[in-house]
């Protein structure tokens, strides 16, 4: 991808009506996909996080929104490894891989038990399991004269 190109993408909302162009960031700067399922006992969350492990994810849960970021590769690294390019006379012609940054956030529904949140990841799939709380059954009062 050259650098014209990656211009033309990040305004790919130019419409015909010459008006403002939007700005397509999700183009460049991705967000995992997730997908969401429900049960009668839990939601289910999946995202995709190919190549993160556990110490690579953060979870976090305030206020009942659900936060997963993950940040990859250190700025201190990036100079460490500029200066051994300058040593060893090697030249980056593209390098697309070095550094990545990410926070999605999702309102849970009121009848999650958050005390029971529980998160795994394997082979890449980051999986968040929240548990519904018990529903009460319904209860029959019986009506006697009084």
């Amino acid at each position: 991808m050259n650098d014209l190109t990656l211009f033309n993408d990040l305004f790919d909302g130019f419409g015909d009506d010459f008006a403002f162009p939007t700005l397509a960031l999700n183009k460049v700067l991705p967000n995992p996909k997730v997908d969401v399922k429900e049960d009668k006992d839990a939601y289910t969350l999946e995202m995709d996080l190919p190549g993160k492990t556990e110490k690579d994810i953060d979870i976090e849960l305030k206020d009942n929104v659900l936060t997963i970021s993950s940040e990859s590769k250190s700025v201190k690294d990036e100079k460490k490894e500029e200066k051994k390019e300058e040593r060893d006379g090697t030249k980056w012609l593209i390098k697309e891989r070095s550094y990545s940054k990410f926070s999605r956030s999702f309102t849970l529904p009121n009848d999650v038990d958050c005390e029971k949140l529980a998160a795994s990841v394997k082979d890449g799939v980051l999986v968040v399991t929240m548990p519904r709380h018990e529903t009460a059954q319904a209860k029959r009062i019986t009506v006697k004269t009084a």
